[in-house]
């Protein structure tokens, strides 16, 4: 059960391997932090927890659960915030639907997804539904800007301890692609509001009549105010010569998109995508598939299932297939492609991995080749690139000498959530597309075709300011490089140039900052740990997404680890586990073999700021001695190598929590701060040393065994405890 009052820190109930992993991580973080009388909370913001909370009325009165997100979105904008938030499922439709189907066969009558809503209450769930997905979470939590950098003790392990990087050669074919034209960087409009304002979006047909496609879009004095559009006739002929291309240079075929953060976007790009790629299909049997419910933007995963008992269809797939440049694969064991699911491949995962291989990715025969990177719109396609570039000429990173890239991330109030928001949309016809003011003048104004994807986005004049002044000070702190990744001829960017320059220049910084275009920041960035500094990159929002991956993947070979602190606007904290995801590949083999190998490093980071963030607000000195503790923990289990391995048989994540919870219990009565606490921790730490044997024997008694968590996306708790916990004496000590 959600606790429903508010407690000292929160930490979020998620999804997947990260939600496993506090089954174990949980109880033993509640039990240390009640020793300084510090309340741990939770609050549900995974999928399926979002999903029950949205249909209270199909629920029975014991099933039905509070709006946790819709909570923690009120408290974010107080200074009593103090939430610890791991990483949750942003939904794609394939997930949202398998979610949906688990919680109904578990006895929760929430209503079926509807593709094609005509009824009333078909429209409002699915009203509800369309809420519930992509990146809906980080939006609502995010009231502040991003501070994310690798934790000194996890930079120094990964140097001394450097992860296997594929070599570069500089003849490799891997490459990206990207339209030439008609994307959504070519067309760009921006402009900073003078005053508050109120406006609509209004599609005029070429008949003359008008259609609003949104009214009441508010906003306040100096936001900055983007649209943009997609040519859908241009991307389809890109990604028809693509096509052509890749098979005539025999690499792999891939697209790089962010269906989960774009939520609204990038699906309908993805979709273009599958179509291209079986156009002859589409061609012949289009009709036929779209009476079998056929929706390309879910995936050749489901036009396969809705199309397999069609001997006519499936031969036809079969022989464009091959007739195609073979496709990157997600796993290659399975069959799955790179077209398969649209939230399967992530560009700021997929990108970065293949990079990190040295250029290669893995193909339908199971081995690895180097493949074209389709990456259709250019506003951010130069950093990868470049990267690749990079790499060509001066061949792989050194993760033993390498220094590192941190960032501050441009991301309160929305700021810059494109593609996701209900101002983007695919247009039902040719026309124009105008913003109209509540003055009626017309802001921006775009002439469209049908298929066409607009969109808008904003960023508010509050979160420019905070971000500049967090990089002030982020600069000041490190003494290093620090570069805003802005390109002076892209609109959006020099709107947001008026309000950096006179901040750095009255604050008499200018000359510790560089201002560069995206692919000019990259080859500096690369260039500036290449030699072993440290550079600080000052980004936008879809940036931010994209660099706290890349960076860390090739730093720390993840970039689950990462440190990533929120300083929200309003005086509070929400302390973030890293960029890792939630792992869905960690679940599916603890379920096959009871081994999970989600590493918590991230969680430890975050669990410490939030303690010493507790001192800081509300003068617990204990919360900070028990944070200071943490920080000693987490550097025991580096300096002892005792993260999770990768295969069963190895140690895990619990073994982990063993060692961490042990390794603070150590610190704490070690410490000298706190006398109380170093003696109530004294024979816990005793205890947990004199019983490891016993206790590692019962973490490891059933693995390599099939473990039943009584669901996916919504577990059942007592066999997960079962699992997560399965060592009595080490329960029995922790309480």
């Amino acid at each position: 059960m959600t606790d429903q009052t508010t407690p000292d820190i929160i930490i979020t109930r998620v999804d997947e391997a990260p939600e496993l992993a506090s089954a174990s991580l949980l109880p033993i973080v509640r039990s240390f932090a009640a020793a300084a009388g510090v309340s741990i909370g939770t609050r549900d913001i995974s999928l399926a927890g979002r999903i029950l909370a949205a249909f209270p009325d199909a629920l029975t009165q014991a099933q039905r659960v509070p709006d946790d997100l819709a909570i923690l979105g009120d408290l974010v904008k107080t200074p009593q915030a103090n939430v610890v938030k791991l990483p949750n499922i942003s939904a794609s439709v394939p997930q949202l639907v398998a979610a949906i189907r688990e919680l109904q066969g578990q006895g929760y009558a929430v209503p079926d997804f509807p593709e094609a809503p005509a009824t009333d209450a078909e429209k409002s769930a699915r009203a509800k539904y369309d809420a519930i997905k992509g990146s809906a979470v980080n939006p609502v939590l995010r009231e502040g800007n991003s501070d994310r950098r690798a934790a000194k003790a996890v930079k120094a392990y990964a140097q001394a301890n450097p992860h296997r990087m594929g070599d570069w050669s500089a003849a490799s074919k891997t490459r990206v692609a990207s339209m030439p034209a008609g994307d959504f960087r070519s067309n760009e409009m921006s402009s900073t509001l003078p005053k508050a304002a109120t406006a609509r979006i209004v599609l005029t047909t070429a008949d003359g009549v008008e259609h609003v496609l949104k009214a009441g879009v508010s906003y306040p004095a100096g936001t900055v105010v983007d649209t943009t559009y997609m040519s859908a006739a241009a991307l389809d002929a890109f990604l028809a010569a693509e096509i052509d291309k890749t098979k005539a240079e025999g690499v792999l075929f891939s697209i790089h998109l962010k269906a989960t953060m774009m939520k609204v976007s990038d699906p309908i790009i993805f979709g273009h995508a599958v179509r291209a790629f079986l156009a002859p299909v589409f061609a012949e049997f289009g009709d036929q598939m779209a009476a079998l419910g056929v929706n390309a933007n879910s995936g050749l995963g489901d036009l396969l299932d809705r199309v397999k008992g069609d001997a006519q269809i499936m031969a036809a797939i079969e022989a464009c297939m091959a007739a195609r440049p073979p496709l990157y694969m997600v796993d290659s064991d399975r069959g799955i492609t790179n077209l398969h699911v649209p939230s399967d491949v992530i560009i700021d995962a997929s990108l970065p991995a293949l990079i990190r291989a040295g250029g290669k990715g893995w193909g339908p025969d199971g081995r690895e080749h180097d493949a074209v990177c389709v990456i259709p719109d250019k506003s951010y396609a130069a950093v990868y690139d470049e990267s690749i570039q990079f790499f060509k000429e001066n061949g792989k990173l050194n993760p033993a000498t390498a220094g590192t890239v941190q960032n501050i991330g441009l991301m309160a109030q929305k700021a810059e959530e494109y593609g996701s928001h209900p101002t983007t949309f695919e247009m039902p016809a040719d026309g124009v597309v105008r913003m109209i003011l509540d003055d009626g003048s017309v802001l921006h104004e775009h002439k469209v075709q049908a298929g066409d994807i607009w969109r808008a986005a904003s960023t508010r004049k509050a979160p420019i300011e905070d971000w500049v002044n967090l990089a002030i000070d982020r600069q000041r702190a490190e003494g290093c490089r620090a570069i805003f990744w802005l390109d002076q001829a892209r609109a959006h960017d020099a709107e947001l140039l008026v309000y950096v320059k006179p901040i750095l220049a009255a604050k008499g910084v200018a000359h510790l900052f560089e201002i560069m275009a995206p692919r000019e920041a990259t080859r500096a960035s690369f260039e500036t740990i290449t030699e072993g500094k440290t550079c600080i990159a000052i980004t936008g929002n879809v940036l931010r997404d994209y660099l706290t991956d890349l960076f860390p993947i090739l730093e720390l070979a993840t970039s689950a680890k990462m440190l990533s602190i929120v300083k929200l606007m309003q005086g509070g904290g929400l302390f973030e586990t890293g960029a890792g995801g939630s792992a869905p590949k960690h679940v599916q083999q603890l379920q096959a073999e009871n081994h999970l190998r989600w590493d918590s490093l991230g969680e430890f980071c975050a669990l410490g700021e939030s303690f010493k963030f507790l001192a800081d607000t509300k003068g617990n000195e204990k919360a900070r001695v028990l944070g200071n503790a943490i920080d000693a923990a987490t550097q025991g289990v580096l300096d002892h190598d005792r993260s999770p391995g990768r295969k069963a048989g190895e140690p895990d994540n619990r073994d982990s929590h063993y060692w961490f919870a042990r390794y603070w219990a150590e610190a704490l009565a070690a410490q000298t701060e706190d006398a109380a606490l170093a003696a109530g921790f004294a024979p816990i730490a005793q205890a947990l040393a004199d019983q490891e044997a016993v206790i590692l024997a019962e973490l490891h008694a059933a693995r390599g065994q099939a473990a039943d968590t009584g669901g996916y996306y919504h577990t059942d708790p007592v066999k997960t405890d079962a699992i997560m916990r399965p060592s009595a004496t080490m329960n029995a000590i922790i309480g």
